[in-house]
């Protein structure tokens, strides 16, 4: 979806013309009254269970992000900072990796003219690490882009995604490394049907890229994707709330690994990620990572349905949530678990993203989160364990500007510019946008970061 509703098509419905129309008078008092800048108690975030005032309010949010937390969301399970990660006392370590994550890589129209430009700046974070981790945002397609590949661009559903080869080149790598795990469970998998699904599994494989999420057969469906590094079995399962009313047919329901974690009308669904627990454990995992596509976009913290859900998900096993989808970064939160007293599990609830599909974004939409990391394995109480020995949250940009005559687009570290002084005027509005994103960084990050 775009900055603004979408006008009006004489080709439509009246009934989707009178969907659109509500939705805009509903917005416009909204914006006068301010009464969502509170989040909406009951409303969706899921594409298919949105009504008029649901759509709205996403709208509203998209100019407006929501700042702050529900009233019943405590302000304690924030507070503790990253150096409650650390290894327990008796612990004998044996081996170690390092893993990284961060959250959507959306596609951006022209985004190739960056490839080998984009991850210069942010390259010892993302990728000299053991493996590194994304959320692939968009199928990639064989087929000619056009502006609607299929008959399902009308609201509440939203735009279609689409990457090319050479936008999927740019965003997966720098120079000779790449992501090595890409979630491709998320409400953009069926834009573009099978075909997308495929094409794009079949390019992350070429590429020796791990695809999550999106299974190549029924026998495959609620199983996890495991990768050992250093002797340390890491077991990846994943998950999206929704694909946005775009179902695969019931023969090949088992294309996208999807249950309802956010639903307006539903408890969270638990039986496919418990399912994927339970193969990690079959197959003796040291470590379970979770990769939830979920929440509510435009919102700094998460839902307290969301918070219930991500601690069920680390008392039945899994030791790192890895969230996306908000496009905007939400809190951290390091939880000592009752499964094991000596455990911090994380939960980073929403990354953001690294990029996003307009060039020019707002500060909101251009934040996002890099976590690095490293696991410790090895022997306690006479039992091979593994835990989190440190943690660092990194809040990077994207940043767009000309080299030459090509306009190409960089992840940047915040840090690297927040003492920088500028005196023209666009560096004036620079500085504005590193100081409103430091605001935004602080705000859910500040136990967990320094700069």
């Amino acid at each position: 979806m775009r900055n603004a509703l979408p006008p009006s098509d004489e080709t439509r419905q009246t009934s989707e013309t009178s969907f659109e129309m509500k939705a805009k008078e509903i917005l416009e008092r909204a914006m006068l009254s301010h009464e969502w800048d509170v989040p909406l108690a009951g409303a969706a975030t899921d594409a298919a269970e949105m009504n008029h005032v649901d759509l709205a309010y996403w709208f509203y949010k998209l100019e407006r992000p929501t700042l702050k937390a529900e009233s019943n969301v405590p302000d304690a399970l924030f507070a503790n900072d990253k150096s409650v990660v650390r290894l327990p006392a008796g612990f004998k370590q044996e081996s170690a990796l390092t893993l990284s994550a961060a959250g959507d890589l959306m596609p951006m129209d022209g985004i190739e003219a960056s490839t080998n430009i984009i991850y210069e700046k942010v390259r010892d974070i993302l990728f000299d690490v053991d493996i590194s981790f994304a959320n692939l945002e968009a199928p990639v397609t064989k087929e000619k882009f056009d502006s609607c590949p299929t008959q399902n661009c009308d609201l509440p559903k939203g735009p279609i995604l689409r990457n090319s080869f050479a936008m999927f080149d740019a965003l997966v790598r720098h120079n000779d490394k790449s992501f090595d795990v890409l979630s491709v469970a998320n409400n953009h998998s069926f834009d573009l049907g099978v075909e997308g699904i495929e094409t794009t599994r079949q390019l992350i494989t070429a590429n020796n890229i791990v695809g999550i999420g999106t299974p190549e057969s029924p026998a495959e469906y609620g199983r996890a994707h495991i990768i050992t590094k250093a002797g340390i079995k890491v077991g990846f399962i994943s998950a999206t709330f929704s694909l946005n009313d775009r179902n695969p047919p019931v023969n090949e329901s088992y294309r996208v690994h999807t249950a309802r974690l956010v639903s307006k009308y539903v408890e969270p669904e638990f039986e496919l990620l418990n399912k994927q627990i339970g193969d990690c454990k079959r197959e003796g995992c040291d470590f379970i990572v979770a990769s939830l596509h979920w929440g509510y976009e435009f919102e700094f913290f998460p839902r307290t349905k969301q918070i219930e859900t991500a601690h069920a998900l680390i008392e039945q096993g899994v030791d790192l949530i890895l969230g996306h989808h908000p496009h905007v970064i939400q809190p951290v939160e390091y939880y000592r678990t009752k499964r094991d007293p000596n455990r911090t599990a994380v939960i980073a609830y929403s990354l953001g993203g690294l990029t996003y599909d307009e060039w020019n974004a707002a500060p909101h939409l251009s934040l996002g989160l890099v976590l690095k990391m490293k696991l410790s394995k090895g022997i306690m109480d006479g039992n091979s364990r593994t835990f989190i020995e440190n943690i660092r949250p990194v809040p990077v940009f994207h940043q767009a500007f000309h080299q030459g005559a090509r306009r190409v687009v960089r992840i940047e570290k915040l840090e690297d510019h927040l003492t920088e002084e500028g005196s023209h005027e666009e560096d004036h509005e620079f500085k504005r946008r590193m100081n409103e994103m430091k605001r935004y960084a602080d705000l859910v990050l500040a136990n967990s970061i320094s700069y």
